[in-house]
């Protein structure tokens, strides 16, 4: 049988515009703590600057993943990404702490936008059938901006000035918008159709989708464990002594690159299961190497395992949200997926920059490691459940 073709103009513009939203942002992210620690912010108020923004896009989330239930996709890409533009540019401006935390709120607000509704546009494109290798090669946008543009910030902020940081921030969220513009989207018939009267708005219910609330719990308590990185691998990296921090980056975008199709295939083939079992283990091994590092070696080993587990892991985590929901409710099953890595990131952001000021941060990572564990015996015993329920049914065939 002929497979549904996967590589459309679209489909490509809106994975390299999405591409472009998380370099312009996640080329920030690093150096904004040892920033704001500049302008005299504590330990705490440190934390804070992940738990603020996280606060945001959780609690923008559901509005959001409510309007996509009857609004057509392609006003909301754009707002969103005009959104986090403006308020990129407004950071040079926060040289009081207050202010600065403030516009993480703000922040916040935006991202929990763009990324709920970037994601549904690019579920939308993707013939059901290769929903798992389609997501898989949608979410490489995501890893790799995750993954080289914190060190391609890192470097511009030790070399140049945190404005012009900003400035070209900005200009990767020009070409983010200008992509976005011109790709054709496509709203769900069902969408279409519906009108808002014909809804009835709750939190709660545009904030959870019941049908995929396990992938999203286990997107959380890995969220949790990998927080500490996102937070501390800077610091961690100065107080270690280790030079070429941007290993972990680089590494990890080789290896999540070479992984992802073969995953996304897995998914397609076999279910979520078992990858997620094996890519959950391969990030705890991960963090481990990671809390031991003291060359540039171990530092790359450990971004090896990660571009390798996490890398593999998220997408696969998100295209099993999203096959487990109807299409109606995809916006809605998106912003619970993301809101779970926000608010994992968020609360382990604060909760371990608390801890931070008593412990070393190489023990910061093996504590946080915990959630990993956690989150393998949840899917452990998920599987255990699944193979029992499948047993009758086939003692009878």
């Amino acid at each position: 049988m002929k497979k549904e073709p996967l590589w459309t103009s679209s489909f490509i513009k809106l994975m390299v515009g999405n591409l472009f939203v998380f370099m312009s942002f996640q080329m920030l992210i690093p150096t904004l703590p040892p920033y704001i620690k500049s302008i005299g912010a504590s330990g705490t108020e440190i934390g804070l600057v992940t738990a603020l923004f996280s606060i945001g896009a959780v609690l923008s989330r559901p509005f959001i993943g409510f309007m996509l239930e009857y609004k057509a996709r392609k006003p909301l890409v754009l707002i969103g990404a005009l959104m986090l533009l403006l308020i990129t540019f407004l950071y040079p401006l926060s040289q009081v702490v207050v202010i600065f935390l403030a516009f993480r709120l703000i922040h916040g607000l935006a991202w929990g936008w763009s990324t709920t509704v970037n994601g549904t546009a690019a579920v939308d494109v993707i013939p059901n059938s290769r929903l798992g290798e389609g997501m898989g090669y949608y979410g490489l946008s995501i890893t790799i901006g995750m993954i080289i543009a914190p060190s391609l910030g890192i470097f511009l902020f030790q070399v140049t000035s945190f404005t012009n940081l900003v400035y070209i921030s900005g200009v990767l969220g020009v070409i983010a918008l200008l992509l976005m513009a011109s790709v054709r989207y496509q709203t769900p018939d069902i969408v279409l159709k519906t009108k808002k009267e014909d809804l009835k708005f709750s939190y709660l219910g545009s904030l959870i989708d019941k049908s995929g609330w396990f992938p999203a719990m286990l997107t959380l308590f890995i969220n949790l464990g990998y927080g500490t990185i996102v937070t501390f691998i800077v610091i961690f990296g100065e107080e270690r002594g280790i030079d070429q921090i941007f290993l972990f980056y680089l590494c990890n975008a080789v290896l999540a690159s070479l992984s992802r199709p073969v995953a996304g295939k897995w998914f397609d083939q076999k279910g979520p299961i078992g990858l997620v079992i094996l890519t959950i283990f391969i990030t705890f091994i991960g963090m481990w190497v990671l809390s031991f590092a003291h060359s540039n070696f171990m530092i790359g080993l450990a971004g090896v395992l990660f571009g390798i587990g996490f890398g593999s892991l998220i997408p696969t985590l998100q295209s099993w949200t999203l096959s487990q929901t109807p299409a109606n409710r995809r916006g809605v099953a998106n912003g619970m997926f993301f809101s779970s890595i926000d608010l994992g990131i968020g609360l382990s952001g604060l909760v371990f920059g608390v801890l931070a000021q008593y412990v070393e941060i190489g023990t910061l990572f093996q504590i946080s490691s915990v959630f990993m564990v956690a989150a393998l015996i949840m899917i452990i015993l998920k599987g255990r459940r699944t193979k029992e329920a499948r047993q009758p049914k086939e003692a009878i065939s």
